[in-house]
């Protein structure tokens, strides 16, 4: 009888890009400005990206360019969540204050506001190209290449 053996580091292998943006603009206005600079077609999904497990929800935008086999996904990074604060006040009364906390989709990257994800099977992608392009955009304080390798939260970027 034959044996098969299935090796998981045949599909251990990263099909995509990532890049990090800073910038201080809502998710709709960046979107609409990278559909210009970058002929894409980005559009807003229904349901955002939900963590339960840290009750954070991340606003999502997808575009599926059929003919090259590619789909990009701009997705916000930062959360900011009001919470009821747990510390004990000592009052008589029941005001307890709210605190706001900060979630990060890609914890090692606090400070890039969005993440710009580019999935490939067979097309290869010009990183240098779409980064100048970014950076074109007047609001776009920077962006940069994200080695997906060095990440320990990758399967965050898991989005289907």
């Amino acid at each position: 009888m034959a044996l098969h053996k299935l090796l998981v580091e045949d599909f251990d292998e990263d099909c995509f890009v990532l890049f990090a943006i800073h910038c201080n603009i809502d998710d709709y206005r960046l979107a609409y400005l990278l559909n210009k600079q970058l002929k894409v077609n980005l559009y807003r999904k229904p349901q955002n990206l939900d963590y339960k497990y840290t009750s954070a929800s991340y606003s999502i935008y997808e575009w599926e360019n059929t003919s090259q086999q590619v789909t990009w996904n701009l997705v916000s990074n930062i959360c900011k969540k009001e919470e009821e604060s747990l510390s004990s006040s000592g009052s008589l009364f029941n005001n307890q204050p709210k605190i706001t906390r900060t979630h990060n989709l890609i914890p090692e990257y606090k400070k890039a506001n969005y993440l710009l994800k580019i999935e490939n099977e067979n097309y290869q992608i010009n990183e240098k190209h779409i980064i100048d392009n970014i950076q074109k955009i007047s609001q776009v304080i920077t962006a940069y290449s994200i080695d997906v390798n060095q990440l320990k939260s990758k399967d965050n970027l898991i989005f289907n």
